[in-house]
């Protein structure tokens, strides 16, 4: 199985399940069930993290088949631009959802601006995405093809991008300070969380450090910000890297274990002196060795994999 087999396999989980997700959560806000929100929450989040290897897969799977013929460059690029946007409003949903999802558990409710957030970006992602497959199935389907076949100035900003963070002199150095940066934040708020788990600074209450999670948040957000302009810049390094795949599947299972200390019930019920149940200790462990898993594949790059 190659990239262009996994791009095959990805790419209709981003448009279905976002109508199955976004379906949930009108559903949710219709039937006014708190248990619905947050699974359609849960599935939103979920489906955003999932466009990322697709849309990376994506690169792999137009240097397979660039040089068949019918397929043309102006098709791919426009593709991959409109795709590069899709997947940007995805990841904004999914960062919202979690903040919802967060705000859930300290509020014991969601904010109605939160709901109209989600709800407005949800329908703005469908519609980027289902063009986006639209696209990119006119490249292997001659028969479904408009008439057109330039680069829109919409299709052309992923090379746009990737142009600009490769030969603007200062835009590289920034993205890995902000990527660093990112990280520090990730890492020093769920190491904190995860260490009181275990039995470390056992006077502070679970409570008191989930008001820290949006840090974390943020940090994840930079580094998954940062890393796909790095991706965009230069795709032939990473998509033949199997390190870097390595730390993709990784750093989405590390984002899905977060939920557990973003909603569930036992951490957050942990009191000043109390010791954790065993089930979270579990999950911070994992999440621990997910995240230094992470740093090792990223920190290996340029030797298991001759990127950079």
């Amino acid at each position: 199985m190659d990239l262009a087999h996994i791009h095959l396999l990805l790419n209709h989980f981003p448009t279905i399940g976002f109508i199955i997700g976004g379906g949930l959560f009108l559903l949710s806000l219709i039937m006014k069930s708190d248990d619905l929100k947050l699974v359609s929450l849960v599935v939103l989040l979920g489906i955003a993290l999932i466009a990322i290897p697709t849309y990376m897969s994506g690169n792999g799977a137009a240097d397979a088949i660039k040089s068949l013929p019918g397929v043309t460059k102006s098709l791919i690029e426009t593709h991959e631009g409109t795709a590069f946007v899709a997947m940007g409003f995805m990841l904004l949903t999914g960062g919202f959802a979690w903040l919802g999802l967060w705000q859930f558990r300290r509020l014991a409710h969601l904010p109605a601006w939160t709901s109209v957030v989600i709800v407005l970006l949800t329908l703005v992602s469908f519609g980027l995405m289902t063009r986006a497959s639209n696209l990119g199935g006119e490249i292997r389907h001659a028969e479904i093809r408009g008439v057109q076949e330039s680069v829109t100035p919409e299709g052309a900003l992923a090379r746009t991008v990737g142009s600009f963070v490769t030969d603007t002199p200062w835009m590289w150095p920034t993205c890995e300070t902000l990527h660093f940066v990112g990280l520090s934040l990730l890492c020093g708020v769920v190491f904190l969380v995860d260490l009181r788990v275990l039995g470390v600074m056992k006077g502070v209450s679970f409570a008191s450090l989930h008001r820290l999670l949006p840090w974390a948040a943020l940090g994840f957000a930079l580094n998954i910000g940062t890393g796909m302009l790095f991706f965009v810049g230069i795709p032939g390094q990473y998509i033949h890297n199997p390190s870097f795949y390595w730390k993709i599947g990784l750093a989405m299972l590390a984002g899905a274990n977060a939920v557990y200390f973003t909603i569930f019930h036992e951490p957050w019920s942990l009191g000043p002196g109390e010791d954790a149940p065993m089930t979270a200790k579990i999950a911070a462990v994992s999440a621990m060795v997910l995240w230094i898993a992470v740093m090792y594949c990223g920190s290996m790059l340029p030797f298991l994999g001759n990127s950079f």
